[in-house]
């Protein structure tokens, strides 16, 4: 988006981070109700902020997301001097659970009360590799690309028109033999948003035409609660330059 429109998806995105328990993310629970209440629309970055600052946080768990520690612990996410980006990454949970194994990783979120929340709870953190910033995800320019990128997940809180945007962007800032890995939220049925009515397509139709393929994809089976059934994870890689995407 322009800086400020598709920042929206800036200030934590659905699902990264009330307690450990997690709470329905749609018409049901008043917490969203006022969260469409303070986005208002798709050039509402502040209304993010707004979010954070009233405590409006119904996707904040509070802890790493339960895929992310289920991720470190299989052993296949790069080590060894990766440099890993989680964009929306709210209080940092997923970022810091991400560090360790020769990993660099950078939390990245438009609103810096979340960002100095974050750096205040790593001051006293064991897991000095990881960097958090207070930055527009999608003009943010860092020095080099990254090997991996974690979305859980922007796409469900950006307004549909916004996702070619949010593909080209994740095309631009993963090196050309890196990962993207995606854990889904899959809401249906919503009158409004975010979050948004997604699907598995709705990833593919934007992220396909730029040479990216499902190399996996599973149910997320340590999803919270309110959120089993509704959640996939995909791990996506990109196709060398000139090649065919495999079907």
């Amino acid at each position: 988006m322009a800086s400020t429109a598709v920042a929206d998806a800036n200030a934590g995105g659905f699902g990264v981070e009330a307690a450990g328990v997690g709470q329905v993310l749609d018409g049901s629970n008043p917490a969203i109700v006022r969260l469409r209440q303070l986005v208002d629309g798709p050039q509402s970055s502040e209304g993010w902020r707004r979010c954070w600052e009233q405590g409006v946080t119904p996707w904040d768990l509070g802890e790493p997301t339960p895929a992310v520690v289920k991720l470190v612990q299989s052993g296949t996410l790069p080590g060894g001097g990766a440099t890993v980006l989680v964009p929306g990454c709210g209080g940092g949970y997923d970022a810091v659970a991400m560090s360790g194994a020769g990993r660099s990783v950078v939390g990245l979120d438009v609103c810096d009360a979340v960002i100095q929340r974050a750096r205040r709870r790593m001051s006293s953190a064991s897991t000095p590799d990881v960097t958090f910033v207070t930055a527009d995800f999608f003009t943010w320019a860092p020095p080099e690309p990254f090997h991996l990128i974690f979305d859980y997940t922007f796409f469900c809180a950006l307004d549909p028109s916004l996702r070619p945007a949010w593909a080209a962007r994740m095309d631009e800032l993963l090196r050309p033999d890196g990962e993207l890995i995606t854990l889904m939220y899959l809401p249906r049925d919503q009158d409004s948003g975010p979050p948004y009515n997604t699907t598995v397509f709705d990833y593919e139709e934007v992220l396909k035409p730029l040479g990216f393929f499902i190399e996996s994809i599973e149910d997320n089976d340590v999803a919270v609660e309110p959120r089993k059934g509704l959640e996939k994870i995909a791990r996506w890689k990109k196709t060398p330059a000139g090649t065919e995407t495999p079907i």
